[in-house]
């Protein structure tokens, strides 16, 4: 098996190693494809099981807590192994540690599907999130060090593309495995489907991919990726499950250390970069890039958007408008087919435009969500999803024109013995920013449908009254429904658990089946409340609450936007030179 050197054989881009460029490797399209199958993978089982929730939590007689961590843990372990995973591709070779990786990954799939209950598909999910930390950091580096300088803008876009396109067709084909219920798999086809994808990955990788490791990498630097592990789980842990535990003191107190933590690893790094005889987890020269640094802070900006409000997006639909997982998945092709789109052109864009791509792309996400707020306002209760696909097509654009060239742009200029250490970084500080976007969205809706619940069931009264005085209710018997509806709906949308009933509602049902009516009129009293009164308010709360949290998401892309501009600026006519050009 070949075997290059990174650090005496390959520079990455302006201000890398010298020496003549090595020749492109005859089979490196093949290649691309096994790592970007990898990537595609570890992005999509972070948002695919957000459909399977309700099948899974019916299935395995889950707690909502335990459901919320099949999701949660992932991203957690995923985000806490990034930095040591592309550090130990850096010493023990990348295509090995992306083998190994690979293989955790498509086992852990298996034992997910497998799982017999919640606590086991939640460890099989945090061995499936650790396997990722290890494959996800090598990607970069062997594009790095695989392509040419003038290929490998177009590997780059290509690698910007599959993380865009894996995050947001999660829900879409989870959706699809679920209807198709393959061999009576139900949820389970989402973890199984990662089986022959992996097999295939793996097989075509010990066959092909080069090995490459870097130089002077001595060794792991076992107290800062302990020191940077409890950091980052300090921060992610309380984010992710907080809420749902009422933000107990231990959560407080772990929110409260983190940074206190990561400042003592970064304070770390750097007096270890000074010694010779050490080889640091993260190079303290990486931050003297201002590219690097500016785009670790867009990066962290930026990912807090996109997944969190597709989540409130697909909860919205499903939930509030009852939308089944594959039509609400559907309503998002769309924003995935314009992502498709936008990376595909976002070379040619960059040769005009150089860094500025990324302010057009962060501008056409925010024109986008604000055409999503827009249409909810004008559409409320009476929403259909086709209706938000302009909206979602503008602003899956301007995904794709960020997505693809951001990764290069960020890159640029970082040394190819430090790119496992830097692509790591990079990716653990999107995954920080998945976990406190989804957190910062979770807690405000749930807190805006409980707050807007009110206004909901009220903006429902009007219809409710003339179908309670057609079913031949008194006054007095109307006014004791209608009470027992509010009540009801309140109390639902103001608890944890959004599938659940809370007992004001049974108490409705009961008073309902056992009032001393005609059973016609029951029957009609039923209909009016179950049938039109309670989906008619549970759409006008998803939809104002949707609505309301969208500027969480204008503020992200908003904020990107301007931080583009502190990055260095690139001329047009020197874009080939930078990874992520054209």
């Amino acid at each position: 098996m070949e075997s290059i050197d990174t650090a005496a054989k390959a520079p990455v881009a302006p201000g890398g190693s010298s020496g003549p460029p090595p020749a492109p490797h005859p089979a490196r399209w093949l290649i691309l494809a096994v790592t970007l199958s990898a990537v595609f993978m570890q992005m999509l089982d972070t948002t695919i099981t957000m459909v399977a929730l309700p099948s899974l939590q019916t299935d395995l007689g889950s707690t909502f807590a335990e459901i919320q961590l099949v999701v949660a843990v992932y991203s957690l372990a995923f985000a806490c192994s990034l930095v040591t995973g592309g550090r130990l591709g850096d010493i023990h070779g990348r295509r090995k540690i992306f083998l190994i990786g690979m293989l955790g990954f498509t086992l852990a799939s298996v034992l997910c599907g497998a799982a017999p209950g919640s606590t086991f598909l939640i460890a099989s999910r945090a061995l499936q999130g650790l396997c990722s930390g290890l494959m996800f950091p090598q990607v970069l580096s062997i594009i790095q060090i695989t392509f040419s300088a003038k290929e490998r803008p177009k590997a780059l876009a290509m690698y910007g593309a599959s993380m865009g396109l894996g995050t947001v067709l999660g829900p879409v084909l989870g959706g699809w495995l679920i209807e198709l219920d393959l061999l009576g798999t139900d949820w389970r086809a989402i973890f199984y489907v990662n089986l022959p994808v992996g097999l295939i990955a793996l097989l075509l990788g010990l066959a092909r991919i080069p090995e490459s490791s870097a130089e002077g990498a001595r060794r792991l630097d076992v107290t800062g990726a302990a020191v940077l592990s409890v950091g980052l789980f300090s921060l992610i842990l309380p984010l992710v499950i907080g809420r749902e535990h009422d933000w107990p003191l231990w959560s407080l107190v772990l929110l409260a250390l983190s940074p206190l933590v990561l400042a003592g690893f970064f304070g770390y790094e750097a007096a270890l970069s000074k010694r010779a005889d050490r080889s640091p987890l993260v190079p303290s020269g990486l931050f003297r890039e201002r590219s690097f640094t500016v785009g670790l802070l867009i990066s962290v900006v930026f990912f807090a958007g996109i997944p969190s409000f597709f989540m409130v997006f697909f909860m919205s639909l499903q939930i509030g408008f009852g939308y089944t997982p594959i039509s609400a998945g559907l309503v998002s092709l769309g924003f995935a087919a314009l992502i498709a789109v936008g990376s595909a052109r976002s070379a040619a864009v960059v040769k005009r435009l150089g860094t500025k791509t990324l302010a057009l792309g962060s501008g056409l996400l925010l024109v986008g969500i604000s055409g999503v707020m827009g249409t909810l306002h004008w559409a409320g209760s009476d929403l259909h999803g086709y209706q938000l696909v302009p909206s979602l097509m503008v602003a899956g654009l301007g995904g794709g024109f960020f997505l693809a060239p951001c990764t290069g742009i960020i890159l640029a200029g970082i040394r190819s013995r430090e790119a496992g250490a830097a692509s790591g970084m990079l990716a653990t500080v999107q995954q920080v920013g998945i976990a406190i976007g989804i957190s910062v969205a979770g807690i405000l809706f749930f807190g805006l449908l409980g707050s807007n619940a009110d206004g909901a069931s009220r903006s429902a009264l009007p219809e409710l009254r003339g179908d309670l005085a057609a079913a031949g209710l008194s006054a007095q018997q109307q006014a004791h429904v209608i009470t027992g509806f509010r009540n009801c709906f309140h109390d639902k949308m103001n608890q944890k658990d959004l599938t659940a009933t809370p007992g004001s509602c049974v108490a409705v049902q009961q008073e309902v089946a056992s009032a001393p009516v005609p059973a016609g009129t029951r029957a009609k009293v039923q209909a009016a409340v179950l049938g039109r009164a309670v989906p008619e308010a549970r759409k006008s709360n998803f939809s104002d609450s949707f609505g309301q949290v969208a500027f969480w998401q204008i503020g992200c892309f908003g904020l990107s936007c301007l931080l583009v501009l502190a990055l260095p600026k690139v001329r047009p006519e020197d874009v080939q030179d930078v990874p992520g050009g054209a």
